[in-house]
């Protein structure tokens, strides 16, 4: 964050403030075809990259789950089966439009006593310290406008022993790959926005907001400048996607 209190929105340097209301603006805009565009983006590959975070997070029966980021509840709703009856799972998102569409997915689903629902910004969690388990942020992070400080509060409100995930879009290995991923980003991802929700713009600050954010690296010192211990990340598709793991001890 700058001296002059701008951060970036996609390419475009705005106001501190204004970051989070024009976020919630594109996430209002894609709400009722999340998914689909989900799927049409990444070929139905987001399945396997949010599997293989269920299994990094180590979650068992009865314990407590904070999925940051929400968005219409892929990971809650697996958690929620995992943790049982005598778990909790809360499913939270800054966005109502985002939250409202999870909240009735699970409804439809009978997903029902172990999940509650919360309006809240990531960069200051209403909950106490040492509460949860597992903290979780699903393709969340690089909308946050202050990422340091969202990460010192998962930290924060984890218990000892505790992990968090962080599944977020990140930087291609390969040169070529890189290249190709330009093209599709640039490309086919607005061109999937006019055609599905009429928002190319939507998914041009998509492309855009992945290009700002931390690669693989960074972002683990970012995690252990945020007091996280044994951090550590795993590539998915080519570097296109990756897995952060971070331990409160």
């Amino acid at each position: 964050m700058s001296d002059d209190k701008t951060t970036h929105f996609g390419y475009q340097q705005v106001p501190v403030e204004e970051k989070a209301s024009r976020v919630r603006a594109v996430f209002d805009s894609v709400a009722s075809r999340y998914d689909l565009m989900n799927d049409l983006m990444s070929l139905g590959i987001h399945r396997l990259w949010k599997r293989h975070t269920i299994e990094l997070s180590g979650v068992r029966r009865g314990q407590r789950v904070l999925d940051l980021a929400s968005g219409t509840g892929d990971l809650a709703e697996r958690f929620s089966g995992i943790v049982g009856a005598q778990g909790l799972v809360v499913m939270s998102d800054i966005n109502a439009s985002m939250l409202t569409e999870g909240r009735e997915r699970m409804l439809d689903r009978g997903r029902v006593g172990n999940l509650h629902y919360a309006l809240i910004n990531a960069e200051k969690l209403p909950f106490p310290s040492d509460y949860f388990d597992c903290v979780t942020i699903g393709f969340g992070l690089r909308n946050v406008t202050d990422k340091q400080a969202a990460l010192v509060e998962m930290q924060r409100v984890l218990r000892p022993g505790g992990r968090a995930l962080i599944l977020e879009f990140s930087h291609p290995v390969s040169r070529p790959l890189s290249k190709a991923y330009d093209l599709y980003s640039f490309s086919v991802l607005p061109t999937l926005g006019r055609l599905v929700v009429n928002d190319p713009e939507s998914y041009r600050y998509l492309a855009e907001s992945i290009r700002m954010h931390p690669d693989q690296e960074t972002l683990r010192a970012m995690m252990e400048a945020a007091g996280f211990e044994r951090c550590d990340y795993f590539n998915h598709s080519g570097g296109i996607v990756a897995i952060h793991r971070g331990y409160k001890l």
